[in-house]
């Protein structure tokens, strides 16, 4: 909730915090919490999240993050290698407003285009990088599009969800090839239980 973040984060301040390191829920909108710290000369630093309204080094410190355009571009190569290059895909975009979804579709398509991939986009929806709605969402694009047979999750937790939801459609592991990305220990554990096909984590020492 972003009017929850702004608040969190004025009151941190209030509460004699010196620094801060803050991962934005949106990439917009947290102009008046970076506003009140910088007025109290708090200052902050972001993770992940790149803030499209204010500027490093003036609003705020800086931005530690990974080239989610080259995430997405990785994880295209690696499931057109687990599918032959011949799927049915659907796809579970991450939170709107995000940086983080913008680049790894970006990426993602890109490199589909580049590489002339046989595969077919059948149905793209967002579950805002969370489990419950990556179940919910894939539950209902199984129905929609029963020929669904490879998925592309922007984050773990969306494709832990999609796991789940197959399962509860009787679907057994490997029926429908997973690529999700950030490699969490779920999702290594989906690969090790052959329900997930690949994830891409490009920095290990990202936090």
């Amino acid at each position: 909730d972003l009017n929850k973040e702004i608040s969190d984060i004025k009151g941190m301040v209030d509460q004699g915090a010196q620094a801060l390191v803050i991962s934005p829920l949106n990439s917009e909108g947290l102009d008046p919490a970076l506003d009140y710290a910088r007025t109290k000369k708090v200052p902050i630093m972001t993770i992940d999240r790149f803030l499209t309204t204010k500027t490093a080094c003036q609003d705020y410190i800086g931005w530690v993050g990974s080239d989610f355009v080259v995430q997405g571009q990785r994880a295209f190569d690696a499931l057109s290698t687990a599918t032959g290059d011949d799927c049915n895909l659907a796809v579970l975009l991450g939170a709107a407003g995000v940086n983080v979804t913008d680049d790894r579709e970006k990426g993602f398509e890109d490199q589909m285009a580049a590489k002339k991939s046989k595969m077919k986009v059948v149905a793209k929806q967002s579950a805002d990088f969370e489990r419950a709605k990556g179940q919910t969402v894939t539950a209902q694009l199984l129905q929609a599009h029963p020929e669904i047979s490879c998925l592309y999750a922007h984050n773990d937790e969306m494709a832990l969800g999609a796991v789940a939801a197959l399962k509860d459609a009787g679907k057994k592991a490997g029926d429908v090839k997973i690529l999700t990305i950030d490699g969490t220990k779920g999702a290594v554990q989906g690969i090790i239980d052959g329900w997930i096909s690949g994830v891409i984590e490009s920095n290990p020492r990202f936090g």
